[in-house]
């Protein structure tokens, strides 16, 4: 279908790919992951013949058809949003376009041009474009009422969808989504997981969301050491595996037979659980291939992330009576109660995030609430990681060194090969550590609020979308760091294996009040009556 033949990559000095060679089936979806700045977008934006590489080609399989999720927001703001979707098909919407042109300035000349084209359309099945467009639409949470609407008038989350559904649209041979997920909903991702997960073509995609990888993709595709290597399998599945052949490298002493043995079993139960998920009805081809012979230990480094606490808290954490907050007069929230106990791991969310954001600023008392109360227990100390962490990063003078000793509890701490082995424990080596706090990128941010948070060593967690611009790596380090966590947590994310895997509890915050309930994210998600209350909650 798609094929790479000896693509070479160079900016200046540095070799970003290096003859690499490697074919996109049919059928299959690939997810392609490396560590931060590995060239994942890189190697997309080859593939879709935005940038020529240094060397080497990209071949499309003759009369196959290519489509590419659009990075630029702006590029269709003189169309309407159902023009807009059915330009994914550029073929069929050039067609209509001349069609439509000849019937304006309709003559006897026009007549056998326009017979011609309509046989085109016709074979593109064209006369059905504009009511696939709108059911793609429909899907994506945009209504007829918006279709004919000027994409210039629809606000930036609104236009991701119909950029998205302009990529899906017409059912192209191969489809290339870099992070696809960005700016949607949980029912929005849902849907486009089963939607991909069901999908015959070529899928080739770049996300760190690692629920959605697992529920759609058929291979891995690493980028490391300069080449891209497929492995069969999903991303829980590469990260376990690649995880196992590290463990089994280190042990030289381990016999041959019983580490194909250990690799055998890991195979044969992942193969198990495979076949208990939702996937197992799509993308079978999975398993069928998962070969021992593909699982190696990969390069790349996490961070890590252990939260110790000082003092255990006792039982009562936080007491919040009838909180109310709004912004220029427009309710975010209202009536919120909530009496966390200990232990409590709760996923706050909500279809704003202002509200949630909000929500965590008043808990920490950076802004006043509209009404009502909050108590934190008495043996409870708090940290908190704001979605805007700027104001930390202001002060030119601090290298990173000096950054966190801002945050060090004991003379101990304060020594430089401590402060030192700390940032090396977070992939801050080396010169890296005496990096200026204010050139750090937005990933080495979240990292540095890490380790301030590791330090002050609380018993409660604050997290508001703690995962946006982490690569996997980190956000997988991170994950597991919460589920070990002995202390309490209060959390926002889009990251939804993050919200499964880490809460016990889900708290929904609405401009009517609030839902509150003891059971896992899936379980939220899916119960026909909390679905039903949610739509009265946001009327």
């Amino acid at each position: 279908m798609l094929t790479v033949s000896n693509l070479s990559v160079q900016f200046g000095k540095r070799i970003l790919f290096d003859e690499v060679n490697t074919t996109f089936t049919q059928g299959n979806c690939y997810g392609v992951i490396g560590a931060n700045g590995a060239g994942k977008s890189t190697f997309l934006k080859i593939l879709a013949g935005d940038i020529d590489p240094t060397s080497g080609r990209v071949i499309l399989e003759p009369g196959k058809r290519m489509s590419v999720l659009n990075q630029n927001h702006n590029m269709f703001d003189e169309h309407t949003v159902l023009e807009t979707v059915m330009m994914g098909n550029k073929v069929l919407f050039a067609v209509k376009s001349e069609m439509d042109a000849l019937y304006a300035d309709y003559d006897d000349k026009n007549a056998d041009r326009i017979g011609e084209l309509q046989v085109q359309f016709e074979e593109m099945n064209g006369w059905n474009a504009d009511s696939d467009a709108a059911a793609l639409l429909s899907n994506l949470g945009i209504g007829a009422d918006m279709h004919y609407t000027l994409m210039s008038e629809m606000e930036g989350k609104m236009k991701v969808r119909v950029l998205l559904a302009q990529a899906l649209f017409g059912n192209p041979d191969v489809l290339i989504m870099d992070e696809p997920t960005n700016d949607l909903d949980f029912e929005t991702i849902t849907w486009l997981e089963n939607f991909l997960a069901n999908y015959d073509n070529t899928v080739i995609v770049v996300s760190h969301d690692r629920h959605f990888l697992d529920s759609v993709c058929t291979h891995i595709s690493d980028i490391d050491f300069g080449k891209i290597n497929h492995y069969s399998g999903n991303y829980t599945f590469w990260y376990e595996s690649s995880q196992l052949a590290a463990r089994q490298k280190a042990q030289q002493n381990k016999k041959a037979e019983e580490k194909k043995a250990e690799l055998e079993e890991f195979i044969r139960r992942f193969s198990a659980n495979v076949a208990k998920s939702k996937q197992a009805t799509s993308r079978k081809k999975m398993i069928e291939k998962l070969n021992l012979d593909e699982i190696k230990p990969s390069s790349r480094r996490y961070p890590a992330i252990i939260f110790d606490v000082e003092r255990e808290a006792g039982d009562q954490i936080l007491h919040v009576q009838n909180l109310a907050a709004s912004v220029d007069g427009e309710v975010l929230f209202k009536n919120v109660d909530l009496n966390m106990a200990k232990g409590d791991k709760v996923v706050v969310f909500s279809k704003d995030s202002r509200a949630t954001t909000a929500f965590y600023e008043i808990l920490n008392g950076n802004q006043k609430a509209d009404a009502g109360t909050f108590d934190w227990g008495i043996t409870t100390t708090q940290s908190y990681l704001p979605n805007d962490n700027s104001e930390f990063f202001t002060d030119g003078s601090l290298n990173l060194v000096d950054w966190l000793r801002q945050f060090v509890k004991t003379e101990e701490e304060r020594d430089e090969v401590y402060v030192r082995g700390f940032l090396g424990k977070m992939i801050f080596s080396g010169e890296e550590a005496l990096k200026k706090c204010t050139v750090l990128s937005g990933g080495e941010k979240v990292r540095c609020m890490l380790s301030r948070m590791m330090m002050i060593r609380a018993n409660v967690l604050m997290l508001d979308e703690p995962t946006n611009h982490l690569d996997l790596e980190s956000i997988t380090a991170f994950n597991n760091s919460l589920k070990n966590f002995k202390g309490s947590v209060l959390f926002t994310t889009h990251d939804h294996e993050f919200a499964q895997t880490v809460a016990n509890r889900v708290l929904e915050i609405t401009p009517n009040g609030v839902i509150d309930r003891y059971m896992t994210f899936d379980e939220y998600l899916d119960d026909d009556k909390i679905k039903e209350l949610r739509k009265k909650m946001y009327n």
